[in-house]
């Protein structure tokens, strides 16, 4: 993503704390996609990241150009292009095990209880109604019947999260260019 800088200014900054000032890129000019653009809905469609794509993959893939990926990583909110994209299952559990002690830790110890307030199912027309719980304390869970609880280990609780980055928006290719063009415009 380093392609991403190239157009932003220089600054003098004193990195050394020496008195000596070293001209360096100001990276806290963060190119900012405007809500005018987020907010139009018939640019985006959803994506579903699969095991170990990267932002570059899928910039290559869907506008054959792997140096957006930055698009990608801003149109998501993704400040950390490691920690706000989803892991690789190899990576997840690396980084579980190094988090937790092992993994059989991770899956022994509990994150939180939870209250099951209606199980996933399906409406009338076929629509998905998604499960939603409720996270509740210890002596709450302990006093739910065992249809109506869950426990979450810190393992689960880890994979959730990491789920949850897998769906993002992809900008429509027919406007990347836009983007770019305004991206440009705030350097000239």
């Amino acid at each position: 993503m380093p392609h991403l800088f190239k157009e932003f200014p220089k600054v003098n900054y004193d990195i050394k704390k020496n008195g000596k000032l070293e001209s360096v890129t100001n990276i806290m000019l963060r190119f900012k996609i405007t809500e005018a653009i987020r907010s139009r809905k018939v640019i985006y469609y959803e994506y579903n990241v699969q095991d170990g794509e990267r932002p570059d993959i899928i910039a290559h893939k869907y506008y054959g150009d792997s140096t957006l990926d930055w698009v990608i990583l801003m149109v998501n909110n993704a400040l950390d292009p490691i920690y706000d994209w989803p892991l690789s299952n190899h990576a997840l559990e690396k980084y579980i095990a190094n988090k937790y002690g092992s993994l059989s830790t991770a899956h022994a110890t509990v994150h939180e209880y939870r209250k099951i307030l209606n199980q996933q199912s399906r409406s009338f027309d076929g629509s998905v109604i998604p499960k939603r719980t409720l996270v509740v304390d210890q002596t709450t869970f302990a006093s739910l019947g065992a249809t109506e609880k869950e426990s979450v280990s810190k393992y689960d609780y880890e994979v959730e999260r990491n789920e949850s980055k897998r769906q993002i928006k992809l900008i429509d290719a027919d406007f990347i260019s836009n983007v770019v063009n305004q991206y440009e415009s705030i350097f000239d």
